[in-house]
């Protein structure tokens, strides 16, 4: 076994464990192993067929205690044959860590095990540490944190402050932090009309002139203006489509999608609502009947600038001199669900690569995030 502090080492043996979603391929018995023999209570919260690990070091339920999530689970590799080293080999060169998940997020879990392991070994803190890691993060997500954090509603564990550790930094190391995130919703709308013979529409009912006056009035409508701490609202349609190959029919339905990344100015509710009114419009106007399906992958959320964000920024900038951006941008991540525990805030190292073929870690990004990491755990508990 590798010295458990090494997140270096820890990395690399993450990146050799396939756990390409949702198969666990070793990556939560790795890291519990390595937990357990620091001292650490470990216990697992398995859903659904997904693995999930929970470990803490400390008195349960300790009103002064510290989270990390993360995520073990990675994309598919896609076609290795265009990586210029084995996706799960952990190549190493030129300063460079190589392999899937490397970036998102081997790299930031090893960090915050190897800072958290040292931390409760050299100093323990008058308080407790919590560990939480899924792998279902880039799945639906349904059974990873959230089975967790009700795992944990259920034993009585506790969080005081969260930290993240998806990679947030956008050029150059500590550049950003996330305080929240945009929401997210899917709607998928169906029109239904008649199928008839090109050459007779008055004897059709023609779904896609609807359809097509639908989505064009919910791209061009403004959502909103944004707010200080988030951009405004989009909606972008993703799909059209009647599924017809004839050129003479006219289709009986047509489908479109569009996604939605809200603020908090909206709720998922409030726009399902809208959506809705929207589509009945063109009902009163066509004649031509709407089904809608919602799909709502998080609500937006906030954790205004404050001790937490704080604590994490002075860090930052400490290891590195630069004082990091609070940004709100980007797509989701389990701190959606973590906020309805605790304040929650995320910082990790930069994503360039992360998703991409050759993805890979600049081996002194994680010596510098664990740095990170340390330093908050030092700052939190002093």
């Amino acid at each position: 076994m590798t010295d458990p502090a090494d997140p270096i080492a820890l990395t690399a043996e993450l990146i050799r464990c396939r756990s390409v979603t949702p198969t666990e391929g070793g990556a939560l018995r790795l890291v519990e192993a390595r937990l357990a023999a620091a001292g650490f209570e470990c216990h697992r919260a398995d859903r659904g067929g997904v693995a999930n690990l929970f470990a803490r070091w400390g008195g349960k339920g300790h009103p002064k205690t510290f989270g990390f999530n993360g995520h073990t689970d990675v994309v598919p590799a896609g076609d290795t044959a265009a990586w210029t080293a084995d996706p799960f080999g952990a190549d190493r060169r030129d300063g460079w860590l190589w392999g899937r998940g490397a970036t998102d997020m081997k790299s930031g879990v090893a960090a915050f095990v190897a800072a958290a392991i040292d931390f409760v070994t050299e100093t323990p803190p008058e308080g407790a540490i919590v560990i939480t890691l899924t792998g279902d993060e880039e799945g639906d997500a349904v059974d990873g944190t959230t089975a967790i954090l009700d795992w944990m509603a259920t034993q009585g564990e506790h969080m005081s402050a969260c930290l993240v550790g998806e990679p947030t930094s956008r050029e150059d190391m500590g550049d950003m932090m996330k305080i929240g995130r945009r929401g997210s919703m899917t709607a998928y709308f169906t029109a239904h009309g008649r199928q008839g013979h090109a050459a007779y529409p008055h004897r059709a009912q023609n779904p896609i002139p609807a359809m097509a006056r639908l989505v064009e009035r919910l791209a061009a409508y403004p959502l909103d203006e944004g707010t200080p701490h988030f951009d405004p609202s989009t909606l972008a349609v993703t799909t059209f489509d009647t599924g017809n190959p004839a050129t003479n029919v006219i289709p009986g339905v047509c489908h479109a999608t569009v996604n939605i990344r809200f603020n908090e100015v909206h709720s998922s509710d409030s726009l399902t609502d809208w959506l809705r009114a929207e589509a009945d419009k063109i009902t009163e106007e066509t004649g031509i009947r709407f089904d809608m399906e919602i799909k709502v992958s998080g609500e937006s959320f906030l954790t205004p600038p404050g001790p937490l964000s704080d604590l994490v920024a002075s860090a930052v900038e400490a290891e590195t001199g630069r004082r990091p951006e609070l940004s709100t941008s980007g797509g989701t991540s389990d701190a959606r669900f973590v906020k309805d525990f605790c304040p929650v805030v995320e910082f990790g190292l930069v994503g360039k690569t992360m998703h991409q073929v050759d993805e890979r870690v600049e081996i002194a990004q994680i010596e510098t995030l664990t740095r990170i990491y340390s330093r908050i755990l030092s700052g939190y508990f002093a």
